[in-house]
Parts: C-alpha cells; structure tokens; sequence
C-alpha cells in the first residue's frame, strides 16, 4: 500500500522527476540558452557545420554605383586636351586723351591713359558648350583633310563670348563647316564688321563676323586680320548671303576688300569720297561753321584742354 501511495503522489511522477534534476529547471534552460543563441537556429543551407565554408560561395562586392550623383563626383575627371598653345594677352598700345593723333586733345580728357590689350589663346577647359563645339569643329577639320591648327590661329574665350581667330585663306572652309555640321549648324550670320589697330604690325585690320545657331541656340564668332599693306579678305557672300551689305560698310569706313563679293560698292560715303572715315589713322576733320561772325574751327585744329 505504501508503495502504491508513493508512486501516486505528484512529486512521483516521472514529469515531476525530470524537472527536479538540476539541467532540466526553466532557469537552467534559460540560462543554457542565453549562453548558446545559435543552438535553436536552423544551419544555412549548402553549408556543413563541421566543414569551412567555401571562398568562392562567399559574395563579392561589386563596383561603386554610378549612376548617382556623389559617385560620379568623386571619380576623377578625365583631362582636357588643349590643341593650341596658350598665350598671353598682348598690348597692341597705349593710348592717351580721347582722340588718337596729335591735333591736341580738345575733350578735357587730356590725362586719360588706356592700354589696347588683346587676349590670347584661352585655356581649357572653357566651360559652357564651348568645349563642345571645338571639339565638333576640330574634328570635322579633320575629316576635311585640314589640320585645325593650320586653320585656327587661337580661341579666345572673353567676356562670356567665344571666338575664333581663322586664317584669311581658310575662312570660307571653316564658316561652312559651322554651317553644315549637323553638331554645329550655325545657319545665321548676324553682321560682319571692322577694327582698324594701327599698332598692330602686319593684322592692322581685324573683321568680324557673329553667327548664331537656330537648331542649338548657340552663339559665336569669327575674327579675321589682315595687313594695311594687303587689306584683302575671302567674302562670306558665298556662305551666307545676308552679309551683302554688311561687308560693303566694312569696306566703305575701313577700307576692307572682300574678294567675291558681288558688287562691292560705298554704302554710307559718297562713291568719290577719299579715305575710310572709321580707321584710326582717319582725320577728325569737320567743317568750320560760321556764327553770328565767330569763326569756329574743325575739331582737330581747336584749342587743346591738355
């Protein structure tokens, strides 16, 4: 009876004895767990517990991302290449008073004293499209069979305007380059017009001549020189028909012989005048003017402030 007893009271039972041993407590489990996290977890698959893993299933990181922003900006960028030799700015002369010559300085600006600087050959890069479009104009040089040093003396990047200085002889070639290239299509010519640098040794007389492109909203423009001794240009008439009147003001106030213009002719001068008004080794000349029987002189022969 006794042993009936025993084996019937709860403390008995073997579920009681299992819990009393000291391993199967629920603080001893917890305790056992805390100290073994990964027992309960499942193993990885592939991969034996007892084996080290193999190098080549391990994942690789790949390249930096770039197509976002910040990556891009710490790559390096590549180097511009720069086809002309860079060249300082050259002071053509130093001017004094507001008029040029020596018929005295009658403005009262007498003191004034300026120096005529042109720039030179600009760095690269320049900024803007216009690393582009010497890059597009360069290499449809090329393919022409010209060398674009040969062409283009420099490029000249100055207050915010792009310009390129051309060799009398290849003119017409590079303004039809801009023309007819699909990347550059500078279909307008806005104007061609003179500069008169007596100082300027052997390019005295500088033409210009601004071009916009319509289809990439572009603009630039054209310089050429040529010497007072042999003030012939090639005419753009052939490239860009509106410039017709244009060269013949050119002509008529500086002096500038376009060859192949079609009837180049004074526009603003009498046909018979003498000289070219707007160079600078022009008189100031004037008409004496008569009034209330005061004689006033020509501008140049008036008495001087300085």
């Amino acid at each position: 009876m006794s042993d009936d007893k025993d084996q019937t009271r709860p403390e008995n039972t073997p579920e009681a004895k299992a819990e009393t041993q000291p391993g199967n407590t629920p603080e001893a489990k917890a305790k056992a767990e805390s100290n073994n996290p990964s027992a309960d977890s499942e193993p990885q698959s592939g991969i034996n517990a007892d084996t080290k893993p193999d190098p080549s299933l391990q994942p690789v990181e790949g390249p930096p991302d770039v197509g976002t922003p910040q990556s891009q900006s710490q790559q390096p960028q590549p180097q511009q290449p720069q086809p002309l030799a860079v060249q300082q700015a050259e002071i053509v002369s130093v001017r004094k008073g507001m008029f040029p010559g020596d018929g005295g300085d009658t403005s009262g600006y007498g003191r004034l004293v300026r120096k005529i600087e042109l720039p030179g050959q600009s760095p690269r890069p320049y900024g803007g499209y216009f690393d582009e479009v010497e890059n597009e104009l360069f290499g449809a040089l090329d393919e022409q069979g010209l060398r674009p040093e040969d062409a283009i003396e420099r490029v000249i990047v100055h207050g915010g305007q792009l310009t390129f200085q051309v060799r009398r002889e290849h003119l017409v070639q590079v303004a039809r380059v801009l023309r007819d290239d699909p990347a550059l299509r500078f279909e307008l010519c806005l104007g061609v017009s003179g500069v008169h640098f007596p100082h300027e040794t052997g390019r005295e007389l500088h033409s210009f001549a601004p071009l916009m492109s319509v289809t990439h909203n572009r603009r630039l423009q054209l310089e050429t020189t040529c010497p007072d001794a042999d003030p012939h240009l090639p005419s753009l008439y052939q490239v860009y028909p509106a410039v017709d009147w244009h060269e013949r003001e050119a002509w008529d106030m500086f002096g500038i012989v376009y060859d192949g213009h079609p009837a180049l002719t004074r526009i603003l001068m009498p046909d018979d005048w003498p000289g070219h008004p707007q160079r600078k080794d022009y008189p100031l000349g004037g008409i004496p003017v008569e009034f209330k029987g005061a004689q006033i002189p020509a501008p140049d022969q008036r008495r001087s402030y300085s």
